[in-house]
């Protein structure tokens, strides 16, 4: 068994609950620098709830902590909450009381990631475009493709305080621009009826992409019925090396769309700063350097200027959600029930 090398009564669970792995750790919210231990990342799929995994977490380490603050893939609201791209669900009322503690917060996962910023160091950021200094006073604009896509709203400064703001700015809806993003939104329109910015900005919307654009080369209606989905992992090795003209072609469209709904989300929500998350986009930094993101981020006509002054960076710190989920724990974020 794990020993734990502090007071135990001191510690809270923190988590970052993907439908992918559930990410466990553990923190000291009185601590003076934000600090995370014993990390672990369970698989999801081998447990049957979020309760069953945290205890198995809890009880490898041997510890009974009295605060939580969780991190979950779906809009939290009210006492039941349902993951996502996870069969998971729970009453929040019933996981305090199960696993012991006396206070549970429960957010947003990209609403955790918000959160991180704040105490990221430069070593966690990588500069895109823009002035080089990151923004220390909100709004900061946080977006990014994964799983799904991400959006979150981050407010306030560091002397008076953090608020994030969590969003579905994800799913708002495709605004194609020029023929090829037309072509692509009337395939996923065929499949999905209404195409959303998550649809074609999300590890399975770049296999979208892909398809769609291999459909449009396709001789006969029923060639272009018959295109399999590639995995995104696929798609961007196959494009990095170089060879394989779709994916490049499906990847640089990822990249372009990507700028655009980007820079429509600084201009929504007044961003000093644009700082991009996600499990996608650190995989091919210097292609979307290459791309057309920079661009179509600043085809905003009349604030282009405008959005040439906002710095946008990357994350590249390996945990950011259960960094943040440490953060919104010492804020008390999440804990009150609507």
């Amino acid at each position: 068994m794990c020993r734990v090398s502090r007071m135990t009564t001191a510690l809270a669970l923190i988590a970052d609950i993907g439908g992918t792995n559930a990410r466990f750790a553990l923190t000291d919210p009185t601590a003076a620098q934000v600090e995370i231990v014993e990390q672990r990342s369970l698989p999801a799929a081998e447990f049957a709830s979020l309760h069953h995994a945290a205890e198995h977490y809890l009880a490898e380490l041997g510890v009974t902590p009295r605060r939580a603050t969780i991190a979950v893939a779906c809009p939290v609201k009210g006492d039941e909450v349902r993951l996502t791209n996870r069969a998971w669900a729970f009453s929040r009322a019933e996981l305090q009381r199960t696993l012991k503690l006396e206070r549970l917060g429960v957010i947003n996962d990209f609403g955790a990631v918000a959160w991180s910023v704040p105490a990221l160091t430069p070593a966690d950021l990588q500069h895109l475009y823009g002035p080089n200094e990151p923004s220390r006073r909100g709004p900061i604009t946080l977006i990014g493709p994964g799983t799904g896509l991400g959006v979150a709203l981050l407010a306030g400064e560091a002397q008076r305080g953090w608020t994030v703001v969590e969003t579905e700015g994800g799913h708002v809806s495709f605004a194609a621009l020029g023929n090829e993003e037309q072509l692509i939104a009337a395939w996923a329109q065929a499949r999905f009826g209404r195409v959303s910015t998550e649809r074609l900005l999300s590890g399975a919307g770049l296999s979208h992409i892909d398809a769609a654009l291999r459909a449009s080369q396709a001789r006969t209606t029923r060639e272009a019925a018959s295109i399999e989905l590639r995995e995104a992992a696929q798609i961007v090795a196959a494009a990095l090396e170089g060879h394989d003209l779709m994916a490049r072609r499906a990847l640089a469209r990822f990249c372009a769309i990507f700028g655009s709904v980007a820079g429509d989300a600084a201009l929504i929500q007044g961003s000093r700063g644009v700082v991009i998350a996600g499990g996608i986009v650190p995989r091919f930094l210097p292609f979307l350097r290459s791309s057309a993101f920079r661009e179509r981020f600043l085809a905003k006509g009349r604030f282009a200027d405008h959005l040439a002054a906002v710095p946008i960076h990357i994350v590249t710190h390996p945990n950011p959600g259960l960094l943040g989920a440490a953060m919104a724990l010492r804020s008390s974020a999440g804990e009150d029930i609507e």
